[in-house]
């Protein structure tokens, strides 16, 4: 099987298992122990694994919550802040159409709790006008909430203006960069993001543990807690911690640290490579190709071809998607390409092809040979029953 769904989830990294497995045996310390030296030697791997994930995004180690995923993250940021400030009459939201429903559904979960949440539209590549952004803003917003890196176009929205229109309104940002941390440069600082949600098993880290960053100063955010209990997390998310797979998140970190520029570079290449193959079918598009883009992840819309044939004829040899993992289980067209103003022939015949570490060159030239033999099969096979049904 070659793997090219690297956006649902990464490998983890042989690197990052074995630093996991001392946790899961002899130093299995609960972190909150701290009355004897396997809860502080626990507690001393946590604190390490925090300073190497904060290395990654340059912030403070004390402005990071350990949390389950990035979905949690979401929740915490979003409920969080909508519950601190509601409280001060601030309870407008502002987001965008294509958002991860780790945040969309969030967000229709709070307006039934009296939230007004304006969703921006945005253009045939899947980016939002700023100016609509801003204009957007009045003396309720409590909160922006725009991704990074959309999960199926891996379309780049410009952060780091919206960081600057927050500021200038002194409205807090909230960006979910669960696909752009370890993919591309991300600094809280220079982004002027005062919250950030990330995943570790989508830089290859172990699954089941996240993190949200979380600005102390200038401004210092303040959140409502969710989860109740022992106070752990500086009470912003009680629980025990995960220490393994937080001890694994942290050496995924330090690994992109020295490893993120030429794998940047190394994946650009072959993601670049692929698309210039497709293109030369006149029958192949790429989804918000005009866009700056993660370079690791093409949307691909094969016209004439219904995604899930192609799906069915290539998935004994190749692993890829329709769209967000996240959302697979309820089949219906994404939301994203629907947002971005695609013909429903086009949302219906469009694949995500995502790639990482261990892709090699060998493997596109693999793809894009059976993907376009198959597409041509395809197409042929629906023309003939057209024909024969006409």
């Amino acid at each position: 099987m070659i793997y090219l769904d690297y956006n649902a989830t990464t490998p983890c990294d042989p690197e990052v298992l074995q630093a996991m497995l001392p946790y899961f045996t002899e130093k299995f310390g609960n972190a909150g122990s701290k009355t004897h030296a396997f809860g502080w030697k626990a507690d001393e791997a946590v604190e390490q694994a925090r300073r190497q994930v904060a290395d990654l995004i340059n912030a403070v180690p004390q402005e990071l919550v350990f949390t389950s995923g990035a979905t949690e993250s979401c929740n915490l940021a979003i409920k969080g802040v909508y519950e601190t400030y509601a409280r001060k009459g601030r309870n407008h939201i502002i987001t965008c159409r294509t958002e991860h429903n780790a945040v969309l559904d969030t967000c229709k979960n709070l307006e039934g709790k009296g939230a007004e949440v304006t969703y921006l539209e945005v253009d045939k590549d899947g980016l939002i006008d700023t100016g609509t952004l801003a204009g957007a803003i009045t003396e309720r917003t409590a909160l922006i909430v725009i991704m990074y890196a959309n999960n199926e176009t891996g379309v780049l929205q410009p952060v780091q203006d919206i960081g600057a229109i927050a500021k200038k309104h002194k409205v807090l940002f909230f960006t979910d960069a669960t696909q752009a941390v370890g993919k591309i440069s991300v600094d809280v600082l220079e982004d002027q993001v005062d919250l950030l949600a990330l995943s570790a098993h989508k830089i290859y880290g172990p699954k089941g543990v996240g993190a949200l960053y979380c600005r102390r100063r200038n401004p210092r955010v303040q959140l409502t807690e969710q989860n109740n209990g022992g106070g752990q997390e500086r009470g912003l998310r009680s629980g025990t911690l995960n220490v393994p797979g937080i001890v694994g998140f942290g050496k995924a970190c330090s690994i992109l640290k020295e490893k993120r520029v030429q794998e940047e570079k190394k994946l650009r290449f072959l993601r670049d490579t692929l698309e210039q193959s497709f293109l030369k079918e006149s029958f192949i598009f790429v989804n918000g190709g005009h866009a700056k883009r993660l370079p690791n992840v093409s949307n691909v819309a094969f016209e004439g071809v219904r995604a899930p044939s192609l799906v069915s004829a290539l998935n004994h040899q190749f692993a890829f998607s329709l769209g967000s993992a996240c959302t697979a289980a309820v089949q219906r067209p994404s939301h994203v390409l629907k947002a971005m103003g695609l013909p429903e022939s086009r949302i219906n015949a469009s694949v995500r092809i995502s790639i990482g570490r261990f892709t090699e060159e060998k493997d596109i030239k693999m793809t894009e040979t059976a993907f376009i033999k198959a597409a041509k099969y395809l197409r042929d096979e629906a023309q003939h029953e057209y024909l024969i049904s006409d």
